[in-house]
């Protein structure tokens, strides 16, 4: 694991996850806004494009005016609660009140297999991006490594987070059209609440609903929504590799010699 050295006995495998833990909390704060826009975008079946009238998103600048006009500040943060629980239904709360509401309705709607919509291709995407996300991680830092001195210990934060920062940009693009077939799967069903996004379409499941954006939309389709993705992405696993490893290293200081001697005098 990343920043944890079972050899140095410095921070437990308890700890760790800890970190890890915090770590991803934090960052999901402060990358929310970006996860509403991708979803926003994602749900969109007119291109995003200001020379089509009919669409309500044409890129971030204007996506981000128009929620706020319309919706104010906290829309941001929709769907934040079951996105710290990696909720089935943080894409359908993007279109309900809040999060009580889009779990009754879900329910009400389709029964309890409603919150596994879009589960074959979350299993299909989450092994691959993962895997490569600490593999060009790894990479980088060993890159990193014969690049900058061994000596030259002062700049260790800011390595981990743009060698996280472009390991989640290369991954997050090769596993992206995934995520949007997920998303589209994952509303199926609200129709209705959907149709303030602009027009609508119903998915027989992972293969229709490729078949579909591929003739409807054209390759584009499987990357809509991909820049305020990548800008997720980098934020997001740089942050977390940031987070985590300042979180190893605060419980290291805590738990060094000389800590222990300021506690005792």
């Amino acid at each position: 694991m990343v920043g944890y050295d079972p050899e140095a006995r410095c921070v437990s495998t308890v700890e760790a996850a800890a970190a890890g833990s915090a770590s991803g909390l934090v960052t999901r704060v402060l990358v929310s806004p970006l996860d509403v826009l991708k979803i926003r975008f994602q749900l969109q079946i007119e291109q995003l494009s200001s020379r089509n009238p009919a669409a309500k998103y044409h890129g971030i600048l204007q996506a981000v005016q128009r929620i706020f006009r319309e919706e104010g500040l906290t829309a941001f943060w929709k769907g934040h609660v079951p996105a710290q629980f990696l909720s089935i239904g943080f894409g359908a709360v993007q279109i309900y009140p809040n999060l009580r509401h889009a779990v009754v309705i879900m329910y009400q709607t389709e029964g309890p297999r409603t919150f596994y919509r879009g589960l074959t291709p979350t299993l299909v995407a989450i092994f691959p991006y993962a895997g490569l996300q600490f593999f060009f991680y790894n990479i980088l830092q060993q890159f990193s490594k014969w690049v900058i001195p061994a000596e030259a210990k002062t700049g260790a934060s800011i390595k981990n987070l743009v060698c996280g920062s472009c390991a989640g940009v290369v991954s997050k693009s090769l596993t992206y059209p995934l995520d949007v077939v997920k998303k589209r799967l994952q509303v199926g069903g609200f129709e209705h609440a959907r149709a303030a996004f602009g027009q609508v379409r119903t998915y027989g499941g992972f293969l229709d609903c490729m078949r579909q954006i591929m003739r409807e939309e054209g390759p584009g389709g499987f990357f809509k929504g991909l820049s305020p993705s990548l800008l997720k992405a980098a934020f997001s696993s740089g942050l977390i590799f940031f987070w985590y490893e300042l979180f190893c290293g605060l419980l290291c200081a805590l738990k060094s010699p000389d800590s222990m001697k300021r506690k005792e005098g």
